[in-house]
């Protein structure tokens, strides 16, 4: 047994090594038998096989007996060990390999987590550049005060939450609210640690110490998330007390008041063993364990990882879906929705426009020159290009000045009327100057994920509560994404302790919620969530790991259908339980009132697994993945110019 000194990861590790020497010491030893190997051969593999996956349960279970409670790993020890002792060893080295191998699964999802919360952690710098009356000086980010201030260069992570007192600039914060567009900041303007300030020199007064910041506290919200659900995660831990209990002073009894009453001690002892044997859950464990094993196989076989057998339990109880917006309803990435000229013809306004933004790595600049070229006009080369930090962009293009500039300084009521048309419709304005005159507004959106809104659909015909949209973006986006996709609760501008706040109001409501999100963000939501969904594709790693479900091939629609698969397999675990129920039932009943012969107890025990193992296997099937009708991708309402853009 690992010392009380060696680090968790070593002890998990360890756990794993050992679950996998007994699974196969197993398979070597079932082998053997089968082939017709010495007993001695197969015997031995056998006896390998329980020490090494039985001893830490047993050392476990022995502990926690010492504390005054009997769990039901101990029970399969036991169980394990009486197969043994009346020839049952195949039985007995079933029971321990289950039990040992669902411990190490256990043992490493719960490392992962922790490490990719260590990793979050790194994504506020260690140092920061403090500037003061003595100039400027580099220290630790975890000296740096309340009042404090920082300078940010271009390029360079922001080393605390803060507001900018100088300087101006665009922050890519997306792991903080999810929003897919670098924000705009100035003078008074919030900033977090963790973000990227991309261009424009900032100096940051310091708002919250390095414990306090935003990115700390997502990790210490997914890490107490974890905690809570990890009590909840094993089938067997919600009857192991009674169960447990039960079935020790049942054999107890059986052995002893028969023993009292004159029997001899051989008789005694075969029948508690044969009740032992009869009564041991591995029937019901087998019950449960295949069908969602097999679901588990068909959602992977679909671009789905489920990551445990009990969150496919949980999938068939979801009553509400909370739904993130970037990334999981949109692409993630903007792209350009419709052109508004003035005196300029469409053509024209986009060549020049993409000719300047050509040399530029913006975000909106990329957007703005893939739909030139989508549309395939001719990009002319640009001179004398500037970036103006927290403006746009300035070049000359066939010998004309042209300038890509965002709208906050436009007087000209009719361009200022565009804008206010485009802002209203929760798009990105940019104003294309032309010869120093604003010429047309370019409208940019983030593009909404194929199929989202019959996907949104599909999860409403299946749930109580209509799906919510939580987002850190800002409302008017919020409203026109919700409305193309069929919601009506959405809230935006939300950090990722309000995505927390929302969901837990729902489960306080009674309800069994699944989030679905792909950023930082929205980690803390998908572990405090019944079911944590992650969009896999571009899903960070802490994201990845709190969530219990990855949609590998970011398809919305496998949701609805996984939530189908789930459920029929809840039907398939129902019926298993109830055949190895009534079966385990009758033998006891026979055992107790009768004499209930070992090899007719052991054929029927082992008949009900095979039967509840065969019927479980059926969700392998392809057919039991549910098909769904293609569906045409939904978009918002775009306006003219729209379709000409992209």
């Amino acid at each position: 047994m690992p010392s009380t000194g060696t680090s968790a990861p070593a002890r998990r590790t360890a756990e794993a090594r050992w679950a996998l020497a007994s699974l196969a010491f197993f398979v070597g030893a079932a082998l053997a038998q089968l082939v017709g190997a010495p007993v001695g051969v197969w015997a031995a593999l056998y006896a390998a096989c329980y020490l090494s996956g039985g001893w830490e349960p047993a050392l476990a279970g022995l502990r926690a007996l010492r504390a005054g409670t009997l769990d039901v790993d101990l029970l399969m020890v036991v169980a394990a060990a009486g197969a043994a002792a009346i020839g049952q060893v195949f039985d007995g080295g079933l029971l321990i390999v289950i039990f040992a191998t669902s411990g190490a699964l256990e043992s490493w999802a719960t490392e992962r987590t922790e490490s990719s919360v260590r990793g979050l952690l790194e994504l506020a710098p260690e140092r920061a550049r403090r500037v003061g009356t003595r100039g400027e000086e580099e220290v630790d980010v975890v000296d740096l005060r309340v009042g404090d201030e920082v300078l940010v260069r271009p390029g360079e992570t922001i080393s605390a939450d803060g507001t900018v007192v100088d300087g101006a600039g665009e922050v890519d914060q997306a792991s903080i609210t999810g929003e897919p567009l670098p924000a705009a900041k100035a003078v008074g303007d919030e900033v977090f640690a963790g973000t990227v300030n991309g261009t424009g020199a900032l100096r940051v007064r310091v708002g919250r110490e390095a414990g306090a910041s935003v990115v700390a506290r997502i990790a210490v919200l997914v890490e107490q998330a974890a905690a809570t659900k990890a009590r909840t995660q094993r089938f067997v831990e919600k009857v192991e007390q009674r169960y447990s209990v039960g079935v020790v002073a049942a054999t107890v009894a059986i052995f002893a008041i028969p023993l009292w009453f004159g029997e001899d001690l051989q008789g005694a002892l075969l029948r508690a063993m044969t009740f032992m044997i009869v009564a041991s859950p591995c029937a019901v464990v087998l019950a449960t364990m295949p069908p969602l094993l097999a679901a588990i196989a068909t959602a992977g076989r679909h671009g789905v990882l489920v990551k445990s057998a009990q969150v496919m339990e949980d999938l068939a109880t979801i009553d509400a879906v909370a739904l993130d917006k970037t990334g999981t309803l949109t692409e993630g990435r903007p792209e350009l929705v419709a052109v508004r000229a003035l005196d300029l013809e469409d053509d024209t306004v986009l060549a020049l426009a993409a000719a300047a933004e050509h040399p530029s790595e913006h975000p909106l600049a990329r957007a703005v020159v893939a739909a030139a070229r989508a549309r395939g006009v001719a990009l002319a080369d640009a001179t004398d290009f500037a970036a103006e930090p927290g403006r746009g962009v300035r070049a000359v293009v066939g010998g004309r000045s042209v300038r890509v500039a965002s709208p906050s300084e436009i007087a000209d009521p009719d361009v200022r009327r565009l804008v206010d048309d485009v802002e209203a419709e929760g798009r990105t304005a940019v104003v294309v100057h032309v010869d120093e005159r604003p010429r047309a507004v370019l409208a940019l959106s983030d593009a909404l994920r194929p199929g989202a809104r019959a996907a949104v659909g599909d999860l409403r015909a299946r749930t109580e509560d209509a799906p919510v949209l939580l987002t850190g973006d800002n409302p008017r986006t919020a409203a026109r994404i919700a409305a193309a996709v069929g919601i009506d609760d959405r809230r935006a501008g939300l950090l990722p302790a309000d995505k927390v706040a929302a969901i837990e109001e729902r489960q306080a409501a009674g309800r069994r919620v699944m989030a679905v999100g792909d950023g930082i963000n929205d980690a803390p939501a998908l572990a405090t969530a019944h079911v944590g969904v992650a969009m896999g594709r571009a899903g960070a790693d802490l994201t990845l790991q709190a969530a219990d479900v990855v949609v590998v091939r970011d398809e919305l629609a496998t949701l609805p259908a996984l939530i189908d698969l789930a459920r029929r397999a809840r039907r398939v675990v129902v019926a298993n339980l109830v055949i190895a129920g009534s079966i385990i039932t009758g033998l006891v009943v026979w055992d107790l009132v009768g004499t209930l012969p070992l090899p007719l107890g052991v054929a029927g025990h082992e008949g009900s697994t095979v039967l509840v193992g065969l019927n479980g296997l059926r969700l392998l099937r392809s057919r039991a993945w549910p098909q769904r009708r293609a569906e045409p991708a939904a978009r918002a309402p775009e306006n003219d110019g729209a379709k000409a853009a992209t």
